[in-house]
């Protein structure tokens, strides 16, 4: 993943300071040395990095700091506010209404994924109720109109554009105005990919921007551009408007620095970030999370609304009196891992957790994870009802295991293994049997219910050392409480998490 490299030398840097018996001039500068080298290496801007160490220098003065002061805290805090400085300008960005139409131009590098990105951008608000429309206005590239048309026809998206024509002003505001006659309220204008030296594709960039009047220009940069990133995004913004920033590419390991200078160049904010090639692998950002995700300190409030998403409130209740009952069956194992897929990539999920980083999750592992996973619920496909709600594990014989492992087209070996998993998992929900359970719309009070010293024997041991011990996962069942949420959302997922 872009950028889990350098979240995991920044949460080192911060980790060796957190274990220094005493954190004086000598200390400080250490981290702040080990963080610039890390943000220098993922090709982030020269000027922005050492300007973040002088502010956090001015911030943190350690003589003024007077005894009692959580010095690592106030460090961290320091470090965690200069990177949101660098990648938040300030200022929002346009945002669309409903029922109005409103123009949205795409700019970007010739192959920065722009074209795909305007397809993610449609679908995004379509899902949301949104009536958008694509127009080809890219006369430039071979093969644009015929990319843009395959993305929009899946995506049930109208579009415009023309094989004949070749005045990409003349095709934008005919497209325009088709689509505003249409009442669409998202008219999403794609544009040709262009350099920061092809001075008449910037001219042709900037009449296109004249003739459709545009509401938002939205810059689309590739992660992995390095040090250009900076010069590129800035001659983007003198030539047109550019109000926002996509990065698209944030799947692959590339250093991904660039994407921080280009905020800074442009001082337009980040608003999606593309995270893969399919239609829905495209996020909202949001900074602080981001962040904190990037220093290893985890997204606690994007992890509780990944878990609301898969598990609604009304089926909670349900599932706890099976668990409280220690009713734990292979009907259970399958619906949570049904729910885990559904959560998106492991590794990012992994990310939200604080004292975890998307780094933890080797590459390649992540994707073999959810493959078992998928293994796993192909084998449980092929079993019978009462073999699905039986908790007793005698009652799978040899005889039974051979014809599962028929049907579902899989090795016994690996029907032993699936088995293996729900006696580990079976062990380890035991632990809540007795729990009281709180009635429907009470879900808050199970919070009370379980304490840490409960929740310690339920979490994985690697997840625990993670957070921190018993003083960590203390603090954060109190955070999390303060965001409305309960143990039951802490512990829901974490019965797959110890692969």
């Amino acid at each position: 993943m872009v950028l889990a490299q350098l979240g995991g030398s920044i949460s080192r840097a911060i980790q060796q300071m957190s274990n220094a018996t005493i954190i004086d001039e000598k200390v400080l500068n250490e981290c702040l040395n080990e963080i610039t080298r890390a943000l220098l290496q993922s090709d982030v801007q020269f000027k922005l990095v050492r300007d973040m160490q002088t502010n956090i220098k001015k911030i943190v003065n350690l003589d003024d700091l007077a005894a009692g002061h959580n010095k690592r805290k106030i460090i961290q805090q320091a470090i965690f506010n200069e990177l949101c400085t660098i990648l938040d300008p300030g200022k929002p960005s346009f945002t669309p209404k409903k029922g109005k139409s409103s123009v949205i131009m795409f700019v970007g590098l010739q192959g920065s994924g722009k074209t795909t990105t305007c397809t993610k951008y449609a679908y995004y608000h379509q899902k949301k109720g949104w009536k958008p429309a694509l127009v080809c206005a890219d006369t430039f590239r071979a093969g644009a109109f015929d990319q843009l048309k395959q993305n929009a026809t899946k995506a049930k998206i109208p579009f415009y554009g023309s094989y004949t024509e070749s005045d990409p002003m003349r095709i934008a505001v005919e497209g325009v105005e088709r689509f505003k006659q249409e009442n669409c309220d998202l008219i999403i204008v794609d544009t040709s990919g262009r350099h920061k030296q092809e001075a008449s594709l910037f001219e042709e960039m900037r009449q296109v921007a004249e003739a459709t009047k545009p509401d938002l220009v939205i810059f689309v940069m590739d992660s992995s551009i390095g040090q250009a990133a900076f010069d590129q995004a800035q001659a983007f913004k003198q030539s047109v408007s550019v109000g926002a920033v996509i990065i698209t590419k944030m799947d692959g390991h590339a250093k991904g620095g660039g994407a921080l200078s280009a905020v800074a160049a442009t001082k337009s904010p980040i608003i999606f970030i593309g995270t893969g090639e399919h239609i829905d692998e495209f996020e909202v950002f949001d900074v602080k999370p981001f962040v904190s995700r990037l220093l290893g300190m985890g997204d606690w409030s994007g992890f509780m609304d990944k878990i609301h998403e898969v598990v609604p409130m009304d089926q909670q209740p349900e599932l706890l009196q099976k668990l409280s009952e220690g009713n734990f069956t292979l009907r259970i194992m399958y619906e949570q891992f049904q729910k885990i897929l559904k959560m998106g990539p492991i590794g990012q999920v992994f990310s939200m957790l604080p004292g975890c980083s998307a780094e933890l999750m080797p590459k390649g592992h992540e994707k073999e994870s959810q493959a078992k996973l998928k293994r796993y619920m192909t084998i449980m496909d092929s079993m019978t009802n009462e073999e699905l709600d039986n908790s007793n594990p005698k009652l799978m014989t040899e005889s039974r295991i051979i014809r599962i492992a028929r049907g579902s087209g899989r090795p016994p070996r690996e029907v032993m293994d699936m088995l293996e998993e729900y006696k580990r998992l079976a062990k380890v929900w035991s632990k809540m049997k007795g729990l009281k359970i709180p009635k429907k719309g009470e879900m808050s009070a199970l919070s009370r219910n379980m304490n840490a010293q409960q929740m310690s024997k339920v979490l994985p041991q690697q997840m625990l050392k993670q957070i921190g011990g018993m003083g960590g996962l203390q603090g954060l069942m109190k955070q999390m409480g303060s965001m409305g949420g309960s143990a039951k959302d802490m512990m829901g997922m974490f019965g797959g998490v110890d692969k």
